[in-house]
């Protein structure tokens, strides 16, 4: 079993930035990739970021304003967010898969209770 905590979310003005923590424990993360997905008000959850905790490599919905990463000593991934936009308002959840990066959230395994970022205009 994998147990995700994440922190960090908050309200921020339109172009400032968060950072997002995931804390994992329960075991190690070898061989797992981290996501990072978030879902707004009536809509479905959609991917963010995700990294394999290995070789660090990642893989972005759309590049350039967020950064996803890690802290193999803290067993935490992070989302640094920029230049967010009201679009951006969302629960952001951290999730776990055994394998390789995938961009579906059904073959994530372990998920956080969430996170809530809210971008106001």
């Amino acid at each position: 079993q994998v147990q995700l905590v994440e922190s960090g979310g908050g309200l921020v003005q339109a172009g400032g930035s968060l950072r997002l923590s995931c804390a994992a424990s329960g075991r190690t993360l070898s061989n797992y990739a981290m996501g990072w997905f978030r879902q707004a008000p009536g809509k479905e959850r959609e991917f963010v970021a995700a990294i394999n905790w290995n070789i660090g490599n990642t893989y972005y919905a759309m590049k350039g304003r967020f950064t996803i990463s890690r802290d193999n000593a803290k067993n935490t991934v992070y989302l640094q967010m920029n230049s967010l936009k009201p679009e951006d308002t969302a629960v952001y959840y951290c999730a776990a898969r055994r394998g390789g990066i995938t961009t579906m959230s059904t073959t994530y395994d372990y998920w956080g209770q969430g996170t809530q970022v809210t971008v106001s205009s």
